[in-house]
């Protein structure tokens, strides 16, 4: 799934390519809003709110368009006659301009709501780690509400805190020595390890490239995601898997048994 700077990266792009301009296209390739036609319409701007999208378009009224990337999604901007990169039944939204289109690809999310009702949509999130409403001591009141609950699990709930996906999550609890298992009420310095959060989205946000090693070559630039089996960049110790999280909800975590051992 698309961590947080991903998709403030992906609103930046829609934001420069698409605000100001009147659209000439307006096409959703989604069953409860193929008949919807912004067609004519102005969009105003495209903001990210944790991972979730918002595009307002005046048209004959102030509309938002709402789009969520889930696992596989991405949005792409394309000039006039250039080649799509992914196949047409992919396609969830086209948002044509003249001499250019920003397409939707396999989006999880696809809604239109009146500009109104926009605060709804987001209003379950905790404090957005890359946003303006960015609020240190209410993220960790929120993530001590369940002071038994893993840490892994806490950290990727967006209700906590909005922006931490599974990869962030797995690099965090190994550069703060904590085991993703381990309940909030016992990581030493939690306020640390939230901070060091935002500074991670922050140094990512606007390089396609992530990378928490600040090594930015192939195969160097994370510490234990994705790496199982692999010796850890610090002890060598091979790094390990699991699934944590409730039935049906389950994630991978990646740990170093030596540097992030047991407690």
């Amino acid at each position: 799934m698309p961590e947080g700077d991903t998709v403030h990266r992906a609103a930046s792009a829609l934001d420069r390519a698409l605000t100001g301009h009147r659209l000439t296209v307006s096409d959703f390739r989604v069953p409860a809003f193929a008949t919807v036609d912004l067609t004519g319409g102005t969009v105003v701007r495209t903001l990210a709110r944790g991972k979730h999208l918002l595009t307002r378009i005046d048209h004959d009224r102030a509309w938002t368009l709402h789009t969520h990337l889930k696992m596989e999604g991405s949005w792409h901007i394309y000039a006039t006659g250039d080649k799509w990169r992914r196949p047409s039944p992919q396609v969830r939204v086209v948002l044509g301009i003249e001499g250019r289109s920003a397409v939707g690809f396999s989006l999880g999310i696809v809604e239109v709501v009146p500009r109104q009702e926009e605060a709804s949509l987001t209003a379950h999130l905790g404090p957005d780690l890359l946003g303006p409403d960015w609020d240190l001591d209410k993220a960790l009141a929120r993530l001590r509400c369940q002071p038994e609950r893993p840490v892994g699990q806490a950290l990727l709930d967006q209700r906590n805190l909005a922006g931490i996906g599974n990869m962030y999550m797995a690099e965090l609890c190994f550069t703060s020595g904590v085991h993703p298992a381990t309940a909030v009420s016992r990581v030493a310095d939690l306020p640390r390890l939230v901070r060091r959060a935002r500074l991670m989205l922050e140094a990512n946000k606007e390089r396609a490239i992530q990378s928490t090693t600040g090594d930015l070559r192939p195969g160097e630039r994370l510490w234990v995601y994705r790496r199982d089996k692999s010796p850890c960049r610090r002890c060598g110790t091979p790094i390990l898997v699991d699934m944590l999280g409730e039935p049906g909800l389950e994630r991978a975590a990646y740990w170093c048994p030596s540097c992030q051992p047991v407690t």
